[in-house]
């Protein structure tokens, strides 16, 4: 009896089953499709991406080349081409690395592209940082004492990570002043960090021997 009853409720599940299905199968059947679709489609687009990270890879590698080979109205197109067609990546290469070619002809201008892109809040902070520190860099011979620490000491600060190479360019510009009291306190920053490149040191060092020899005269 018990086997009867149990065909019975199979039979019933099955029943039910097939209703459910009559009447959901189209839902089923266009989710399945759109599963397939997605898949195929967010395929498609990892391959349009790659492609064209590909793409802008090679045109990268030809703009370095004109670069090398001193063309630089060529390579300055081509920069500038990829900065405006290529993916965010190599564009973000793009502009540093034109930048870096207009700073051999044309500092101010180069200053001015390491500002916008220190200004700019769409990259890496670190990034960020980079910039600033390459504009400081090009601006040291031409500026005065303020501009140069308004440029560097938000950089100089502990725990940034580029304290110390703006702690040694605010150094060369105290001493350009003939400001040894401020150049030995930035020196000394320099010596005691536990994390300073080894070359940065000895260099600091070397430094804050000739500061002590001219605050003797």
């Amino acid at each position: 009896m018990s086997d009867i009853f149990r065909e019975v409720d199979e039979e019933v599940r099955r029943d039910k089953a097939l209703q459910f299905w009559s009447k959901h199968q189209t839902l089923f059947v266009a989710l399945a499709i759109a599963i397939v679709a997605a898949s195929a489609g967010w395929r498609f687009y990892k391959d349009g991406e790659r492609a064209k990270a590909e793409a802008a890879g090679a045109r990268y590698e030809a703009a370095l080349q004109l670069s090398r080979e001193n063309k630089s109205v060529e390579a300055d197109a081509a920069f500038q081409e990829i900065i405006k067609t290529a993916p965010a990546g190599y564009a973000l290469l793009a502009r540093f690395r034109g930048a870096a070619d207009v700073a051999v002809t044309d500092q101010t201008k180069a200053v001015e592209i390491y500002d916008a892109l220190a200004a700019d809040a769409k990259i890496p902070a670190l990034l960020q940082d980079v910039a600033r520190l390459r504009a400081a860099t090009l601006r040291l011979d031409q500026a005065d004492a303020a501009e140069v620490k308004r440029r560097l000491e938000p950089l100089a600060q502990a725990g940034a990570p580029f304290r110390n190479s703006a702690r040694e360019l605010l150094a060369y510009a105290a001493l350009k002043a003939d400001d040894f009291e401020a150049a030995g306190r930035w020196l000394d920053q320099i010596v005691v960090d536990l994390q300073a490149p080894a070359g940065l040191r000895q260099r600091a060092e070397t430094l804050l021997g000739l500061v002590a020899a001219s605050k003797t005269r």
